[in-house]
C-alpha cells in the first residue's frame, strides 16, 4: 500500500481552566437507587397541577403513603432533579438553524457511572406494531436524538424481537443509536398486520365471522416475549442509580381474551411491574396509531352485511383497540408513567414522557417485618398508594411490589460459564475488574476490513498467587464476542490464560498494567459491538467492557476515515504498519504505560501523535488528491481547540484508495480532564453530500 507523507504538523494548545466550565455531567447524581428490604422501602413519585406542570415544592409532611391501605411513616424524603442544561450539539443546532454554517457534530464523551443523569430505554415492540407505526416511531426516535438527547444521557434502543446482541447497550453515542434506529423494521412474524385493521372481507363478514382477530395462542406467545424483553433491559438498568425510563411502542399488549385473562401474561406483567419498581424504573408506553379511525372504509367489503352488521363493525373495532392497549395502560399505571395515545404528534409524545423523568420526589419508610414474612410459601403483592395533602395537585408513584426482599432476590451462580455470561449479556460495561476498550476500524489489501481491538487492565486488581524463586502466577478468563446489526455472533474468542511473572517483569507489569490485543476481520460492512469480559478464576471477579464501531462500505467509493490511533510521543516517527498496530495478537509491550494507544493517558505538555487511513479520495486530471484536514479539541462536548484546516500533501506515487495521514501535536497549557481529539477531513474533489469524513479518539490529561 502506498503511503501519504506523514505530516508533522505541530500545534500548541493554550487551553487555561476557565474556557472548559464543568457541565452537569461532571456533577454526579446522588444515590437514589429504589430499595425494597425488611429494613426500607423506598417509592418515586411526580407531583403535578392541574395543567400537568410539575410541583417542586413540596415537603414530607404533604404526604401521605399507604402500604395495603395503612399510612406508613415517612423516614426518608427528598427531591430529585436529573434536568440538564442545553448541550453543545442543541447550541450548535440552534445556531444552524439561524443561518449559521454546521461542523461536523462533536463526539460523544465516554460517560462514567457516576456522571449518567437520565437513562432511557427505547423499546420498539416491533413484535405488536403494525408496517405503519414502525415508519412514524423511527421517524419520532431519529428526531428525538437529533434534537433533545441531553449530555448526560445513556439511551437505547431495543427491539423486542432481536436477541443480546449489538446496537442493545446503553451508550451517549448518537451513531450507535442512529444505527439502531435504522435496523427498526416492519416483523411480518409479529402479532399485528401491515395495518392496525385488517379489511373485512364480504363472505366472512355476512357469515358473522371476525376478520380482525389474529390467532390468540399465537398472540399471547408474542406478547409474552415482548414482556421479556423488556424486564431483560429492566433488570439491566438495576446497576444505574437515579430514576430510569423506559419508553415502549406497541398497538397491540393484551390482557384479556376470548376465554377472559391469561394467566401467564398477566404473570409476566406483574413480574415486569416488581422487576421496574426495583430497579427504579418509570415505564411509559406510547401507542402510535394516533387518532384512530375504527369506522368502515373503502378496503372493506361489505357485500352481503346487513344494517345491524354494519353498525357491529365501529362498535367492535374500538373494543379491539381497547382490548389491545390494556397491557400498555397496566404497566405505565403500576410503574408510575404515562400512557400516551389518541395523538398524532408521535414526536411530542416521545418529547413529553422523557422530560416527565425530569424531577421527582424519593419517599422511604420501613416496613413492618411481616411484609416479607415468606412462610405461607409464594411472596404476596403488596399495594402501594401515594398521596398529596395539598388541593388541586396530582400523584404519579408505583403501585405495588411483591414481599421479597432484594436481599432474596437470586445472586449469579458461582460458575464460570454464569459469571461471563451475566458479564457478556449485561446492557452495561460492569464488574471489580476494570477494563478498558478500544477498537479500531482498518482497511488491509490482503484482509480487507478488520477491527483491531486493544483491552487495557490492571493486574493489581488481580490475585497473583506467590511460587518459588519468586514467580507469581495468575489464572484468568478472556471472552471477547462481536456482534453484528442482528444480534448474530460474527467472531468469539474463549480463552484461559495462565501468566507467570517474576522479578522486574512483575513489577513492571503492577506498574504498567497489560495491553491484551485481538485482531477480527469484518467480511460485510456494517454497525457491529465488541464485548470482551475478563474473569479471575482464583477470586471470580469479573469486567466486562463494550464498544461499537461502525465498519463502513468502502465499495461504495465515498470518502472514509479509519479508526484513529493516538500515543504519547516526543519526536515525530513513521507508523511500522499500515495499520498504525505494528504488533500482533496477544500481550503487548510497550514502555509508556499510559501513553499506549490502549491508554492514552497524557501529562500537560506533552507531545502526543495520531494516525489514521484515509479511503477513497478522489484525484483530479493529474491524479492528485486535495485533501484539506482540519483538528478539533472537545471537552464535555464542547470545543476547546479548533485548529487551521491545512492542505495535506501526498506522495505523487501514493494510491488515492488507501492514504495513511497523521500529525503531532503539542499540548500546551491544558487542564487536567477527559478530551476527544476529532479530526475532519475535506476532499475538495469530491460531491458536496460525501466530501466530509470525521474521526474521534478520547483520552485524558492527568
Amino acid at each position: 500500500m502506498s503511503i501519504a507523507r506523514w505530516t508533522a504538523v505541530t500545534l500548541t494548545l493554550a487551553l487555561a481552566g476557565a474556557q472548559t466550565p464543568p457541565s452537569s455531567s461532571q456533577q454526579p447524581l446522588p444515590e437514589t437507587v429504589i430499595r425494597i428490604n425488611v429494613n426500607l422501602v423506598q417509592v418515586d413519585a411526580v407531583v403535578t397541577d392541574s395543567k400537568g406542570k410539575p410541583v417542586t415544592d413540596l415537603r414530607k409532611q404533604d404526604f401521605v403513603i399507604l402500604q395495603d391501605g395503612k399510612p406508613q411513616s415517612i423516614t426518608n424524603f427528598s427531591y430529585i432533579s436529573t434536568r440538564a442544561p442545553l448541550t453543545a450539539t442543541q447550541v450548535a443546532k440552534a445556531s444552524a438553524r439561524k443561518g449559521m454554517p454546521a461542523a461536523p457534530p462533536p463526539p460523544a464523551m465516554r460517560l462514567k457511572t457516576r456522571q449518567v443523569r437520565r437513562a432511557i430505554a427505547l423499546v420498539v415492540d416491533d413484535l405488536g406494531l403494525s408496517f405503519e407505526s414502525v415508519v412514524r416511531v423511527r421517524q419520532a426516535m431519529k428526531k428525538w436524538v437529533d434534537n433533545d438527547m441531553q449530555q448526560g444521557d445513556v439511551v437505547a434502543v431495543i427491539r423486542t424481537s432481536a436477541g443480546m446482541g449489538a446496537l442493545q447497550q446503553f451508550t451517549n453515542d448518537k451513531r450507535v443509536l442512529y444505527a439502531a434506529i435504522d435496523r427498526v423494521r416492519y416483523n411480518s412474524l409479529g402479532r399485528v398486520g401491515i395495518s392496525s385493521f385488517a379489511p373485512l372481507g364480504g363472505a366472512a363478514a355476512a357469515a358473522g365471522i371476525d376478520t380482525t382477530i389474529p390467532d390468540e395462542e399465537r398472540e399471547r406467545i408474542f406478547s409474552v416475549g415482548s414482556l421479556g424483553a423488556i424486564r431483560y433491559v429492566v433488570d439491566g438498568l438495576r446497576e444505574i442509580p437515579g430514576r430510569k425510563s423506559v419508553v415502549l411502542f406497541s398497538e397491540n399488549l393484551r390482557l384479556l381474551y376470548s376465554d377472559g385473562p391469561n394467566d401467564l401474561v398477566m404473570e409476566e406483567v406483574q413480574r415486569l411491574i416488581d422487576a421496574a419498581n426495583r430497579s427504579s424504573v418509570v415505564i411509559y408506553s406510547i401507542d402510535p396509531r394516533g387518532l384512530v379511525y375504527t369506522g368502515l372504509t373503502a378496503a372493506d367489503n361489505t357485500a352481503g352485511m346487513g344494517p345491524r352488521q354494519l353498525a357491529r363493525v365501529p362498535m367492535e373495532r374500538s373494543r379491539q383497540m381497547f382490548d389491545s392497549q390494556d397491557g400498555m395502560v397496566m404497566l405505565a399505571h403500576d410503574t408510575g408513567g404515562l400512557f400516551m395515545q389518541n395523538t398524532n404528534d408521535i414526536d411530542g409524545a416521545l418529547r413529553q414522557v422523557v422530560e416527565d423523568g425530569d424531577g421527582y420526589y424519593l419517599i422511604g419508610y420501613h416496613p413492618a417485618a411481616a411484609t416479607f414474612d415468606e412462610k405461607t410459601g409464594r411472596p404476596k403483592f403488596h399495594n402501594l398508594q401515594v398521596r398529596v395533602k395539598r388541593p388541586g395537585l396530582q400523584v404519579r408513584s408505583r403501585k405495588g411490589f411483591f414481599g421479597t426482599s432484594d436481599r432474596a432476590i437470586a445472586p449469579v451462580a458461582h460458575t464460570r460459564q454464569a459469571e461471563i455470561a451475566h458479564a457478556l449479556f449485561s446492557p452495561f460495561s460492569t464488574g471489580d475488574l476494570h477494563l478498558k476498550l478500544t477498537t479500531i476500524y482498518t482497511q488491509t489489501p490482503a484482509k480487507g476490513a478488520v477491527i483491531n481491538a486493544l483491552l487495557h487492565f490492571d493486574p493489581r486488581e488481580l490475585k497473583f498467587i506467590d511460587e518459588p524463586d519468586d514467580w507469581h502466577k495468575a489464572v484468568i478468563d478472556t471472552v471477547a464476542i462481536t456482534f453484528g446489526a442482528e444480534g448474530q455472533q460474527v467472531d468469539a474468542t474463549d480463552r484461559t490464560w495462565t501468566m507467570r511473572m517474576k522479578g522486574k517483569t512483575y513489577q513492571n507489569a503492577l506498574a504498567k498494567g497489560i495491553v491484551y490485543s485481538l485482531h477480527v476481520p469484518v467480511k460485510k460492512p456494517g454497525p457491529y459491538q465488541m464485548r470482551v469480559v475478563l474473569r479471575d478464576a482464583t477470586t471470580e471477579e469479573v469486567g466486562s467492557a463494550t464498544q461499537f464501531i461502525d465498519v463502513p462500505d468502502v465499495s461504495k467509493g465515498r470518502l472514509t476515515l479509519s479508526g484513529l490511533v493516538l500515543a504519547a510521543d516526543s519526536t515525530p516517527r513513521t507508523p511500522k504498519a499500515a495499520d498504525g498496530l505494528a504488533h500482533q495478537e496477544g500481550q503487548v509491550e510497550e514502555d509508556d504505560p499510559n501513553g499506549t494507544p490502549a491508554v492514552r493517558i497524557f501529562k500537560s505538555g506533552a507531545a502526543i501523535s495520531y494516525g489514521y487511513q484515509i479511503l477513497n479520495a478522489r484525484v483530479d486530471s493529474e491524479h492528485k488528491p486535495e485533501l484539506e484536514v482540519q483538528t478539533r479539541i472537545f471537552r464535555d462536548g464542547q470545543v476547546v481547540y479548533t485548529g487551521k484546516p491545512v492542505d495535506m500533501q501526498t506522495d505523487p506515487k501514493a494510491d488515492p484508495k488507501r492514504l495513511l495521514g497523521g500529525g503531532r501535536m503539542q499540548l500546551g497549557r491544558i487542564s487536567p480532564g477527559e478530551y476527544v481529539l476529532q479530526v475532519v477531513v475535506t476532499d475538495k474533489l469530491a460531491k458536496d453530500k460525501y466530501r466530509v469524513a470525521a474521526q474521534s479518539q478520547d483520552f485524558e490529561i492527568q
